[in-house]
């Protein structure tokens, strides 16, 4: 398999393009959606627009092979999985720098998320032959209780652009580890990966139908579609809260499951009695993992009075050293956002913030000439009602604000709608976990700057979600408990 492009040494352009949409095995022919590299602002290739027919046949062809791969043995299912994540792992730097072509972030974290993005595989390889089950006896003692796992039925998986292959097979993997069927819909933005990892999933030995990818310009008409198709049963969603509410508004029209993966505004604590060079190290891999394109990124910097200066002045020196450039250069540190569009909100969020008060220590003006760029800014001084403060960035600028005490520093993180992902910094783990415990979060990381693992469950609170994906929680959102009255 090659997934080149004539942009990048090593790549052959006719592989670069997708083959068509992939239903039931076959690729079908089509056009129509253009793939823009955020580097240069130039069409990459283009993939096929499905329509509700379309979508429809991926309907029919999850049907088609459901009773078969529920039926499969759990091993046999685990071996697929498993060859599923060697392929990817032998074909890692190919995958990576198509990543990089069409997201834009830069290489090293292209690779760090093809491994990341390889992992469920091999994770869920191992959980498909361990689902639970339970038999015991009622409380009186009088009957049985017999409690078996059935898959939950045909998935509709909707993944959003920013990791184009971790949220897919952070899906994929424990839906198929379980027996269910899928249509993966991924972001039109970053296609490509989606195409190239179903061929992967193809020579790995995933029966045709189990696994069906479509892109398409009309996604609300087109999943509605599949939600209002009785045989559809569940909905897992990665992307922004207003999305994620007007999907479980559908998914209630035909009582579908819906797994809820949104928006995030994260707090990033930091104490005066905390190490300040292990502060400043999880702070950078927390806000500028992906560019800060992240659910999960740093949004708010919280830095206690003592510790305050010397956290603005480390940050402001690393921030300013970063290397700015195309993903795909060797060189290059800081990638691209996603689209003008995201260039442009992030402008308006800083603006705001400096006119109402904030300073700006680093960047802080999106960079002239092609391709999407705005460089890694600092912000202090900035005002707790600014927008910024409310609103989840998604780019590389990180406000830090002043606290004083530890119940205001609690304050401060809960003083959103969202509740993904928080951040501790202190030397005194009896206070980060005590603080952790009082942030309204999904998920805590104390003294780490990188959370997210294959092994864990990983969701939100608030309206950051429903549901937990990853860790031996992730396949339980993909099976039904079936519950037998025993009397023998």
């Amino acid at each position: 398999m090659t997934l080149d492009s004539p942009r990048t040494a090593g790549f052959a352009e006719p592989a670069l393009h997708a083959q068509g949409l992939y239903i039931g095995g076959d690729w079908l022919p089509g056009g129509g959606i253009p793939v823009v590299d955020p580097s240069t602002g130039e069409v990459l290739a283009e993939t096929p627009d499905a329509s509700i027919g379309d979508a429809m046949r991926a309907v029919d062809a999850a049907e088609a092979a459901a009773a078969g791969w529920a039926a499969m043995p759990p091993r046999a299912r685990a071996e697929i999985l498993r060859r599923w994540f060697v392929l990817m792992t032998e074909h890692a730097e190919d995958l990576a720098r198509l990543i990089s072509l069409e997201n834009g972030k830069a290489l090293p974290d292209a690779r760090g998320e093809v491994a990341y993005a390889a992992e469920f595989f091999r994770w869920y390889a191992e959980e498909a032959v361990r689902v639970p089950g339970e038999f015991r006896h009622t409380p009186s003692g009088a009957h049985h209780i017999l409690v078996d796992h059935d898959p939950i039925g045909i998935a509709v998986l909707i993944t959003p652009w920013n990791f184009p292959a971790a949220m897919a097979t952070r899906k994929i993997g424990p839906a198929l580890a379980a027996g269910c069927t899928v249509i993966l819909k991924p972001a039109s933005e970053t296609p490509l990966t989606a195409y190239a990892m179903a061929r992967l999933g193809a020579e790995a030995g995933v029966p045709p139908g189990v696994v069906n990818v479509l892109t398409t310009t009309q996604p609300g008409a087109v999943v509605n579609a599949m939600l209002a198709d009785p045989r559809v049963r569940k909905l897992s969603f990665t992307g922004s809260t207003g999305v994620g509410r007007t999907l479980l508004a559908e998914a209630a029209k035909t009582v579908v499951s819906c797994s809820m993966e949104l928006g995030g505004n994260a707090p990033f604590l930091v104490f005066d009695d905390a190490d300040l060079e292990a502060a400043l190290d999880g702070a950078m891999i927390a806000k500028m993992r992906n560019a800060g394109e992240a659910c999960t990124a740093a949004n708010r910097f919280y830095v206690q009075s003592g510790i305050h200066d010397a956290f603005v002045a480390g940050l402001t020196r690393r921030m300013a050293a970063l290397r700015i450039g195309p993903g795909t250069a060797a060189e290059t540190q800081v990638g691209p956002m996603i689209t003008a569009k995201a260039v442009a909100k992030i402008d308006r969020l800083v603006s705001q913030a400096v006119a109402r008060g904030a300073r700006v220590t680093t960047g802080g003006t999106p960079l002239p000439g092609p391709g999407y760029f705005y460089p890694p800014t600092v912000l202090e001084n900035v005002p707790l009602e600014a927008e910024i403060a409310h609103e989840e960035i998604f780019g590389p600028v990180a406000p830090v604000y002043r606290f004083e005490t530890e119940a205001e520093a609690i304050r401060l993180a809960n003083d959103t709608e969202y509740g993904l992902a928080a951040y501790v910094y202190s030397r005194d783990l009896a206070r980060a976990l005590r603080v952790g415990k009082g942030i309204e979060s999904g998920m805590v990381a104390i003294n780490r700057g990188l959370m997210s693992d294959p092994a864990a469950p990983f969701g939100g609170v608030k309206q950051s979600g429903l549901g937990r994906e990853g860790g031996v929680t992730g396949i339980l959102e993909f099976l039904e408990p079936k519950y037998f009255a025993v009397q023998f």
